[in-house]
This record gives structure tokens, C-alpha cells and sequence, in this order.
């Protein structure tokens, strides 16, 4: 596949799919990382000299596996063919992992929705006398999760930032889940919920961490991230933790060999600019630690909210995204088609603008549908697998830590289960 068999007919953009990959699609890596995807990718892209001029020496850098410049991102924003930016980022997806797109099984339960703060964009967030405030006790907490236990191996819980709950709720919490569902990976509290809580309980975010990594938290979302610039984050969610702060709370949890996710959430007040910068501020952490699995970029959802000056993203806007993501994050290995955020549609279309996770069956969300998503929940692996299989790709469902999968064959069956070696090197001090 070259550069000159793209389609410029409005998000037109592949051939098939499995036609490149089949020099390495074998064995374990089937359903992993290709460890020769730097060369893949050279093979991929073709001749530079059939790309447009301002693209080539972006191209050159790709082949080799080098990051992309600040400014390099910015000529990607701003090149005026969608497709062909969609096109670059497919084929570093595919170069990585075939024709590979994953999903896992997960449930999200939040805790609670009473918050300290006010964030501007947030349409969850109950003051305590709210007459929807609501705080779940451990029971009901591991009630939410009882009629999922048997088809779901991973909790995602975040909430507001509870005036009254320190160390102690969360260990409580963790260890009674870890106890009755320890197949179940835990994967809880965004940077400002680490913040809070560190704070309440008189604790820095790293003691905390190895705390709550004793009781049974596993991973961290990585939300909170907003953009990573202390100019918009004053005006959209005032109060909330700072760039340095998620960056140091995300290095803390890399340092105990906790891995993370990290997030975007894009169309609020920030320039283009204040994106390309906030990717450069990941993958430079990304670097050092290697504990970031997934980047999940998300547009803003207006509903319930109180930003009337966001400029909210476009559809393109939102596939833009996805692609730059994942040519100037070339250390970060999985961009997520945040389903709950971004509608079931517009996944699929980014499964060829880069993105290789289809996130979960989900089951239950609010924060996302309080600011005003129609995404269904708790669709069954099959319907999942439907999706990925209808963009003309290959459905793998994953633990939380991409280490373990199971592939579908075809419409009716798993394959084997695979098991891999951890895929980022998390640095224990």
C-alpha cells in the first residue's frame, strides 16, 4: 500500500485492511504489538516522493521511528486533507497491529457524585445538598457489581472529589472488592481524586498510591487531564490539580510500577496549540517511565454544563484529533475510540483515523450521559465484536494491562487465548 491509493472522497480513505500485514501476522503477535513495527511502517508508507510537499519530510520522520516536532503536529492540523492525515495514522496502527482492534469487559460504577469542586465542563458534579447526591456505601458499591461479575474483568470507578473520604474509604473500598471479586482489575480515581485524597488523609500522591495499591487498585483511567496548560485550566476547572501536578501524580504511580492511561478533552477554550503541547508534556513522561498504555482523547459534551464560550469540535475535528494523537504519540501503543464519549459511529470511523481500542461493553456511565451522550451501554462482547468486524477489523478482547487476549475468529466463536509479556516498561524505584 502506498500513499497514492487514498481515496479523497470524504472519509474514504482504506483498501483492505489485512492485505500489508501478512509478513507479520503470526504466532503471539497476532494479537500484540509487532516488535518490527518501525519497519513495517517503512514498508507501509512507500515512496516518499509520492507525498505531498509538505508532508515529506513528516513521512521521513515516521519511517524511522523518530518523534514528531511540536511543529510537525501543527503542519499535520493544519494540512487541509483529512483523508490523507487519516490515511498516515491508519497505516501506523496497522503497522503496529494488523488489523487488530480491541475491546475488554468492563463495568463503570462512580462512587459518587458530591465534588467540592465546580468545574465549568462538568455536567456529574452534585453539591452535598443536592437532592440527587448520592454517596454509595461499600455494599452498594459491590452491588453494582455483583450482577456483572461473572462476564466482566475489569471496574472502572471514578467520581467527585467526597469532602468527608480519605485513605481509609478507598482502602475499605478496594479490599472489599479485591476480596469478593479478585478476578476483577480495579481501575480507579483520576489525578484529582489522587490529589484530594492524598490531601484529606495527610499523605503525598506517591504513599498514597502504595497504599491503595496494597488494598487492590490496579491501574489509573489517566482522566483529569483536560488540557495540560495552567492558562485553560484556570478558566475551565479552577481548583482542580495542575499540569505538573497530574504529570508528577501520573510519574508517582509509574514509579511503583502502577500503570495508567492518560486522556485529552478537547473543544473547551484551548488553541491548537495548547493540544500539540499537551501531547508533547505525555510523551515526554512516556519516555522516562514507559507506564502510559492508552491515550484516550475526547471532545467536550455541552449538556448540563457551564462553558458557554467552548468552541466544541466538529466531527472531522474529532478524527483529526484521533490521527495526530497517534502519529506524534509513537511511544504511547493504543489510542482509544472513547465510545461513551464520541457515539458508536464515529468509533468506527476512527478505527481508520488511527485508533486501534473500541473500549468496552461499558454497562453502566453517567458522567459522559449527564453531558448529554446517547452512546448505549452494556452491549455484549458479540455486538461489540460486530462493530469492529463491520469497520473491517478484527475483534481481540483484552485484560486491562494488554497482556492477555482472546481473539474472534469469526462471528460465533473465541479463539485461543493468548498471554504476553508485559507491553510497557513500567520502572520500579
Amino acid at each position: 500500500m502506498n500513499c497514492v491509493s487514498y481515496s479523497k472522497d470524504h472519509l474514504r480513505i482504506l483498501p483492505s485492511i489485512g492485505d500489508s500485514m501478512k509478513s507479520w501476522a503470526s504466532d503471539v503477535q497476532t494479537c500484540g504489538v509487532n516488535a518490527n513495527w518501525i519497519a513495517e511502517l517503512d514498508q507501509l508508507l512507500g515512496p516518499t516522493s509520492q507525498y505531498p510537499t509538505d508532508l515529506q519530510d513528516i513521512v521521513n520522520t515516521l519511517r524511522i521511528g523518530e518523534m514528531l516536532t511540536a511543529e510537525q503536529g501543527l503542519i499535520l492540523w493544519k494540512f487541509t486533507d483529512i483523508n490523507l492525515i487519516g490515511h498516515l495514522a491508519h497505516l501506523a496502527k496497522q503497522a503496529r497491529f494488523g488489523s487488530n482492534v480491541y475491546f475488554n469487559s468492563n463495568l463503570h460504577v462512580n462512587q459518587t457524585n458530591i465534588c467540592t469542586l465546580a468545574c465549568k465542563f462538568c455536567a456529574f458534579r452534585r453539591g452535598k445538598r443536592a437532592r440527587d447526591a448520592y454517596a454509595l456505601t461499600i455494599a452498594e458499591y459491590l452491588s453494582r457489581i455483583e450482577p456483572y461479575q461473572n462476564s466482566i474483568d475489569e471496574v472502572h470507578t471514578v467520581g467527585g472529589l467526597h469532602p468527608e473520604w480519605d485513605v481509609e474509604y478507598y482502602e475499605e473500598l478496594f479490599s472489599a472488592c479485591k476480596t469478593r471479586f479478585p478476578h476483577i482489575h480495579i481501575k480507579s480515581l483520576s489525578a484529582v481524586e489522587v490529589k484530594h485524597i492524598a490531601e484529606m488523609s495527610g499523605l503525598s500522591p506517591r504513599d498514597l498510591l502504595i497504599r491503595l495499591q496494597q488494598s487492590g487498585l490496579d491501574s489509573l483511567p489517566g482522566g483529569g487531564a483536560e488540557i495540560l496548560d495552567d492558562d485553560v485550566r484556570d478558566i475551565i476547572c479552577f481548583g482542580k490539580e495542575t499540569s505538573d501536578e497530574y504529570i508528577a501524580i501520573h510519574r508517582a504511580a509509574h514509579s511503583i510500577g502502577m500503570p495508567t492511561n492518560c486522556t485529552m478533552l478537547f473543544g473547551t477554550i484551548e488553541t491548537v496549540e495548547q493540544r500539540i503541547n499537551h501531547l508533547c508534556k505525555l510523551r515526554d513522561l512516556q519516555s522516562n517511565y514507559g507506564g502510559f498504555q492508552c491515550f484516550v482523547p475526547y471532545p467536550y459534551l455541552p449538556d448540563n454544563s457551564r462553558l458557554p464560550e467552548a468552541q466544541l469540535a466538529s466531527s472531522s475535528e474529532i478524527l483529526r484529533m484521533i490521527a495526530v494523537s497517534r502519529l506524534m504519540l509513537n511511544n504511547i501503543p493504543h489510542i482509544k475510540a472513547y465510545r461513551m464519549n464520541i457515539g458508536d459511529r464515529m468509533s468506527e470511523l476512527a478505527l481508520h483515523f488511527g485508533a486501534d481500542d473500541f473500549d468496552g461493553t461499558v454497562g453502566h456511565e453517567e458522567i459522559m450521559h449527564e453531558a448529554g451522550s446517547q452512546t448505549y451501554l452494556s452491549y455484549s462482547k458479540r455486538q461489540l465484536a460486530k462493530f469492529i468486524f463491520d469497520s473491517n477489523g478484527m475483534p481481540v478482547q483484552r485484560n486491562s494491562n494488554y497482556t492477555n487476549f482472546r481473539r474472534f475468529d469469526d462471528d460465533d466463536d473465541y479463539g485461543n487465548s493468548i498471554i504476553l509479556p508485559t507491553l510497557n516498561s513500567v520502572v520500579n524505584l
